[in-house]
């Protein structure tokens, strides 16, 4: 990686970005995938400075307008992290890939690690496989993607962890995955969210098995290198049903 991030670079890749097509969804034009939106529906700067409403789906020439003034946000962002947060969630991990070239090792890691914690079920990203994943946590710094109470936490840990993963249908593919958590409740949320009964899985990792830490949005998140879980098993006082009366 850079000693220093080249930001010029970043705002070239956020441009590449930027001019993919929509993809259409079933809930279009008030929902769409693209990197720069989630919606069709956009605010669009007049010339005499009045806000309006486009359909940019429907409006070739205000979509191009669109895009214009997205652009000038890139171009006027100090630094890599006002171009990223431009981006929606979705697109975030696919962005840190073609963008790795041009960060420095510190931007990247407080890259990845932000938009860990924002994006929605990222061990199951379509641009990335497993080993790749890791490669990302393996080459960043934990100081930098981490607080320090994070640090200081993961490191107060015992030589053996605990952790727990709660699974429903939606990734039950993924049991091994890299995101799992130190706190039994919140894996009993994950499984048990969308209406679902689904099951925790319980394992044991050796703390040099853990990559980092999250506790943003108190989920007591760490990131394991999945082939070193060990006695990995249904947690049965979580999965157990109440009795019928």
């Amino acid at each position: 990686m850079r000693k220093i991030t080249d930001l010029r670079g970043i705002k070239d890749t956020a441009k590449v970005f930027l001019h993919m097509n929509i993809e259409e969804t079933k809930f279009s034009p008030l929902v769409i995938k693209h990197p720069f939106t989630d919606s069709a529906m956009v605010c669009l700067s007049q010339a005499d400075g009045e806000i309006a409403f486009a359909n940019i789906m429907e409006d070739t020439k205000a979509f191009t307008l669109w895009k214009e003034q997205v652009e000038k946000q890139i171009d006027t962002a100090e630094d890599v992290f006002g171009v990223y947060h431009l981006m929606t969630k979705s697109y975030l991990l696919a962005f840190l890939k073609y963008a790795e070239p041009y960060l420095s090792r510190e931007d990247f890691s407080k890259m990845l690690a932000d938009i860990w914690i924002r994006t929605e079920a990222p061990n199951l990203d379509p641009n990335f496989k497993q080993k790749e994943l890791l490669d990302l946590f393996r080459q960043s710094k934990q100081e930098e993607m981490m607080t320090e109470d994070e640090i200081e936490t993961l490191r107060s840990l015992p030589e053996t962890v605990s952790v727990y993963r709660g699974v429903t249908s939606y990734n039950a593919g993924k049991i091994k995955a890299l995101s799992w958590t130190l706190d039994r409740e919140v894996a009993q949320w994950f499984a048990n969210r969308f209406g679902e009964n689904g099951i925790v899985y319980e394992a044991e990792i050796s703390k040099e098995y853990i990559l980092a830490l999250f506790k943003g949005r108190n989920e007591w998140e760490v990131i394991v290198e999945p082939d070193h879980l060990l006695q990995l098993s249904e947690d049965l006082e979580e999965n157990m049903e109440e009795p019928q009366l």
